[in-house]
Protein backbone atom coordinates (compact mmCIF):
# COMPACT_ATOMS: atom_id res chain seq x y z
CA UNK A 1 0.00 0.00 0.00
CA UNK A 2 1.51 3.26 -1.18
CA UNK A 3 1.38 6.13 1.98
CA UNK A 4 -0.02 9.03 -0.44
CA UNK A 5 1.11 11.61 2.13
CA UNK A 6 3.20 14.44 0.65
CA UNK A 7 4.93 17.08 1.69
CA UNK A 8 2.57 20.82 0.72
CA UNK A 9 3.74 21.67 -2.63
CA UNK A 10 4.29 24.74 -3.38
CA UNK A 11 1.46 27.48 -2.96
CA UNK A 12 0.59 31.12 -4.09
CA UNK A 13 0.79 33.19 -1.44
CA UNK A 14 -1.51 35.65 -1.84
CA UNK A 15 -4.14 33.20 -3.75
CA UNK A 16 -3.93 31.62 -0.03
CA UNK A 17 -4.43 34.39 1.73
CA UNK A 18 -7.49 35.44 -0.06
CA UNK A 19 -9.18 32.02 0.37
CA UNK A 20 -8.30 32.05 3.89
CA UNK A 21 -10.26 35.42 4.24
CA UNK A 22 -13.49 34.20 2.33
CA UNK A 23 -13.34 31.30 4.80
CA UNK A 24 -13.43 33.88 7.63
CA UNK A 25 -15.77 36.27 5.89
CA UNK A 26 -18.50 33.53 5.21
CA UNK A 27 -17.95 32.28 8.90
CA UNK A 28 -18.12 35.84 10.84
CA UNK A 29 -21.26 36.97 8.86
CA UNK A 30 -22.82 33.80 9.50
CA UNK A 31 -22.24 34.18 13.14
CA UNK A 32 -22.98 37.31 13.76
CA UNK A 33 -26.02 37.30 11.83
CA UNK A 34 -27.32 34.25 13.44
CA UNK A 35 -26.18 35.52 16.97
CA UNK A 36 -27.11 39.43 17.28
CA UNK A 37 -29.38 39.68 14.08
CA UNK A 38 -33.32 40.25 14.20
CA UNK A 39 -33.94 38.27 11.58
CA UNK A 40 -31.82 35.13 11.36
CA UNK A 41 -33.60 33.33 9.16
CA UNK A 42 -31.83 36.19 6.36
CA UNK A 43 -28.56 34.32 6.65
CA UNK A 44 -29.82 30.82 7.64
CA UNK A 45 -31.15 30.74 4.02
CA UNK A 46 -27.38 30.84 2.87
CA UNK A 47 -26.32 27.64 4.77
CA UNK A 48 -26.08 25.50 1.46
CA UNK A 49 -24.16 28.30 -0.88
CA UNK A 50 -21.99 28.67 2.25
CA UNK A 51 -21.43 25.04 2.07
CA UNK A 52 -20.58 24.86 -1.67
CA UNK A 53 -18.13 28.08 -1.98
CA UNK A 54 -16.06 26.20 1.00
CA UNK A 55 -16.08 23.07 -0.32
CA UNK A 56 -14.89 24.91 -3.42
CA UNK A 57 -12.38 26.87 -2.00
CA UNK A 58 -10.83 23.92 -0.48
CA UNK A 59 -10.93 21.84 -3.50
CA UNK A 60 -9.28 24.93 -5.44
CA UNK A 61 -6.26 23.96 -2.88
CA UNK A 62 -6.10 20.35 -3.48
CA UNK A 63 -2.60 19.17 -5.70
CA UNK A 64 -3.35 17.36 -8.68
CA UNK A 65 -7.20 16.38 -8.32
CA UNK A 66 -6.66 13.26 -10.04
CA UNK A 67 -9.60 10.16 -10.54
CA UNK A 68 -8.56 9.07 -7.53
CA UNK A 69 -9.49 12.65 -5.87
CA UNK A 70 -12.89 12.67 -7.86
CA UNK A 71 -13.60 9.01 -6.77
CA UNK A 72 -13.40 9.35 -3.55
CA UNK A 73 -15.33 12.98 -3.50
CA UNK A 74 -17.85 10.94 -5.67
CA UNK A 75 -18.11 7.84 -2.86
CA UNK A 76 -17.90 10.52 0.20
CA UNK A 77 -20.83 11.88 -0.80
CA UNK A 78 -22.82 8.79 -1.47
CA UNK A 79 -22.33 6.65 1.15
CA UNK A 80 -23.11 9.79 3.56
CA UNK A 81 -26.48 10.52 1.73
CA UNK A 82 -27.15 7.29 1.75
CA UNK A 83 -26.69 6.66 5.65
CA UNK A 84 -28.44 9.74 6.23
CA UNK A 85 -31.48 8.26 3.93
CA UNK A 86 -31.43 5.10 6.51
CA UNK A 87 -30.91 7.34 9.66
CA UNK A 88 -34.10 9.50 8.68
CA UNK A 89 -36.24 6.12 7.53
CA UNK A 90 -35.30 3.45 10.14
CA UNK A 91 -33.74 5.63 12.80
CA UNK A 92 -31.27 2.55 13.30
CA UNK A 93 -28.26 4.77 12.38
CA UNK A 94 -27.71 7.85 14.59
CA UNK A 95 -31.17 8.12 16.04
CA UNK A 96 -34.70 9.22 15.16
CA UNK A 97 -33.87 12.71 14.01
CA UNK A 98 -35.43 14.55 10.79
CA UNK A 99 -34.06 17.30 8.70
CA UNK A 100 -35.17 20.81 8.46
CA UNK A 101 -35.37 23.34 6.33
CA UNK A 102 -32.45 25.42 6.45
CA UNK A 103 -29.84 22.85 4.60
CA UNK A 104 -32.05 23.08 1.63
CA UNK A 105 -33.34 20.58 -1.20
CA UNK A 106 -33.50 17.39 0.15
CA UNK A 107 -34.77 13.72 -1.72
CA UNK A 108 -35.83 10.99 0.37
CA UNK A 109 -36.38 13.51 3.21
CA UNK A 110 -32.36 14.13 3.42
CA UNK A 111 -30.73 17.51 2.18
CA UNK A 112 -28.63 17.00 -1.06
CA UNK A 113 -26.11 19.45 0.95
CA UNK A 114 -25.61 16.48 3.66
CA UNK A 115 -23.46 14.56 1.29
CA UNK A 116 -20.92 17.38 0.48
CA UNK A 117 -21.11 18.19 4.31
CA UNK A 118 -19.81 14.59 5.01
CA UNK A 119 -17.38 14.82 2.14
CA UNK A 120 -15.79 18.11 3.51
CA UNK A 121 -15.36 17.28 7.12
CA UNK A 122 -13.87 13.37 5.88
CA UNK A 123 -11.47 15.39 3.54
CA UNK A 124 -10.83 18.05 6.48
CA UNK A 125 -10.65 15.97 8.83
CA UNK A 126 -8.48 13.20 7.27
CA UNK A 127 -6.45 16.00 5.91
CA UNK A 128 -5.45 17.20 9.47
CA UNK A 129 -4.71 13.76 11.26
CA UNK A 130 -1.73 13.98 8.48
CA UNK A 131 -0.29 16.92 10.37
CA UNK A 132 0.96 13.81 13.02
CA UNK A 133 3.32 11.18 11.60
CA UNK A 134 0.61 7.90 12.66
CA UNK A 135 0.66 4.69 11.29
CA UNK A 136 -3.16 4.15 9.37
CA UNK A 137 -4.73 3.32 12.33
CA UNK A 138 -4.35 5.76 15.03
CA UNK A 139 -4.71 7.89 12.11
CA UNK A 140 -7.79 6.63 11.57
CA UNK A 141 -8.97 6.73 14.71
CA UNK A 142 -7.94 10.31 15.47
CA UNK A 143 -9.69 11.82 12.17
CA UNK A 144 -12.73 10.32 13.36
CA UNK A 145 -12.53 11.85 16.66
CA UNK A 146 -11.85 15.05 14.85
CA UNK A 147 -15.36 14.75 13.11
CA UNK A 148 -16.87 13.57 16.42
CA UNK A 149 -15.69 16.88 18.21
CA UNK A 150 -17.25 18.72 15.39
CA UNK A 151 -20.50 17.19 15.62
CA UNK A 152 -20.61 17.77 19.90
CA UNK A 153 -20.61 21.37 18.83
CA UNK A 154 -22.98 21.33 16.17
CA UNK A 155 -25.62 19.21 17.94
CA UNK A 156 -26.48 21.78 20.44
CA UNK A 157 -27.65 24.61 18.04
CA UNK A 158 -28.71 22.40 15.05
CA UNK A 159 -32.32 22.45 16.10
CA UNK A 160 -32.24 26.35 17.40
CA UNK A 161 -31.19 26.89 13.32
CA UNK A 162 -33.64 24.60 11.93
CA UNK A 163 -30.82 21.76 10.73
CA UNK A 164 -32.42 19.10 12.06
CA UNK A 165 -34.41 17.90 14.76
CA UNK A 166 -34.37 14.91 17.45
CA UNK A 167 -37.64 13.29 18.71
CA UNK A 168 -38.27 14.09 22.02
CA UNK A 169 -35.27 16.79 22.14
CA UNK A 170 -32.73 14.35 22.98
CA UNK A 171 -30.13 13.88 21.81
CA UNK A 172 -29.15 10.03 21.94
CA UNK A 173 -25.82 8.82 23.08
CA UNK A 174 -26.47 6.55 19.72
CA UNK A 175 -25.86 9.39 17.37
CA UNK A 176 -21.99 10.10 18.93
CA UNK A 177 -21.58 6.22 18.79
CA UNK A 178 -22.47 5.89 14.98
CA UNK A 179 -21.06 9.03 14.36
CA UNK A 180 -17.46 7.88 15.33
CA UNK A 181 -18.09 4.58 13.66
CA UNK A 182 -19.39 5.92 10.21
CA UNK A 183 -16.58 8.33 10.13
CA UNK A 184 -14.26 5.68 10.98
CA UNK A 185 -15.18 3.98 8.04
CA UNK A 186 -15.10 7.31 6.01
CA UNK A 187 -11.27 7.65 6.85
CA UNK A 188 -10.42 4.41 5.75
CA UNK A 189 -11.80 5.43 2.48
CA UNK A 190 -9.92 8.64 2.58
CA UNK A 191 -6.55 6.71 3.75
CA UNK A 192 -6.55 4.46 0.41
CA UNK A 193 -7.87 6.06 -1.67
CA UNK A 194 -5.07 7.24 -4.56
CA UNK A 195 -4.44 11.01 -4.18
CA UNK A 196 -1.71 13.85 -2.32
CA UNK A 197 -3.54 14.62 0.85
CA UNK A 198 -1.97 17.70 2.18
CA UNK A 199 -4.28 21.03 1.75
CA UNK A 200 -2.97 24.33 3.28
CA UNK A 201 -6.64 25.60 3.69
CA UNK A 202 -7.59 23.10 6.29
CA UNK A 203 -6.79 24.13 9.13
CA UNK A 204 -8.76 27.23 9.29
CA UNK A 205 -11.57 25.65 7.73
CA UNK A 206 -11.64 23.09 10.45
CA UNK A 207 -10.94 25.79 13.03
CA UNK A 208 -13.59 28.22 12.05
CA UNK A 209 -16.30 26.11 11.64
CA UNK A 210 -15.39 24.48 15.47
CA UNK A 211 -15.25 28.47 16.47
CA UNK A 212 -18.32 28.86 14.49
CA UNK A 213 -20.66 26.48 16.07
CA UNK A 214 -19.03 25.85 19.36
CA UNK A 215 -19.71 30.03 20.46
CA UNK A 216 -23.09 29.93 18.80
CA UNK A 217 -23.89 26.92 21.24
CA UNK A 218 -22.57 29.09 23.94
CA UNK A 219 -25.35 31.75 23.28
CA UNK A 220 -27.98 29.31 23.47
Amino acid sequence: MVDYTEPLPAVNTGRLRVAQGLVLLFHITGFVGLAFSNNPSFYLRFTPLTLLLTAGLLFAFQPGRSVGFWSFCVSVSLLGFAAEVVGVFTGKFFGHYSYGQTLGFKVLDVPLAIGLNWLVLTYVCGVLARYIPLPELPRTILAALLMVGLDLCMEPVASTYDFWHWTANVIPLQNFRDWFIFSCVLQMLFNRANFTKSNPLVPIVYLTQLLFFFLLGTLQ
